[in-house]
């Protein structure tokens, strides 16, 4: 079942590169008490993601946390230091990176991408949401190309 408009975000355990490598950081500890915004992308370094998905936000984080989010956090079904370097080579050093290596926060939302058509086995659908207080506002699934789950979808909600 999918994770809906209403619905708590479940307390998991992911990682995110820190100073000394991958470091465990709780789903509680980023979205207790906060308005955060997510965005999930099917993999990191790939062409939607790196060419339009994350430049939006990018380019938007300002205008996002100057609409009251505490925080702007991308997630993907890659490990800590693929999304560590692909934060670098994004310049995307104001957006927190979440590693959801073994999927189980994925599946958990209900939001699971079969790419094994592509060589790149389960990923995250394509998404964002907007949660306050680990409660989800917003929920945006794209199906084909970035649209619901956009930056300026999101700027657009807030």
């Amino acid at each position: 079942m999918t994770i809906s408009v209403g619905d708590k975000i479940p307390n998991m355990t992911l990682k995110t590169m820190g100073p000394e490598g991958p470091t465990d950081i709780s789903t509680d500890s980023v979205f207790a008490g906060k308005r955060i915004v997510l965005f999930a992308v099917p993999g990191a370094f790939t062409p939607g993601c790196s060419n339009a998905h994350m430049p939006g936000f990018v380019t938007h984080v300002d205008d996002i946390l100057a609409k009251g989010i505490d925080q702007i956090a991308c997630i993907a079904v890659n490990d800590a230091f693929v999304l560590g370097a692909w934060q670098e080579s994004q310049n995307a050093q104001q957006i927190l990176m979440l590693a959801d290596g073994n999927a189980e926060f994925t599946k958990a939302l209900g939001l699971t991408l079969d790419a094994s058509g592509f060589g790149m086995g389960l990923r995250s659908k394509r998404y964002a949401l907007i949660a306050d207080d680990g409660i989800v506002k917003y929920l945006g699934i794209d199906t084909k190309g970035v649209h619901d789950s956009s930056a300026e979808t999101i700027l657009a909600q807030l």
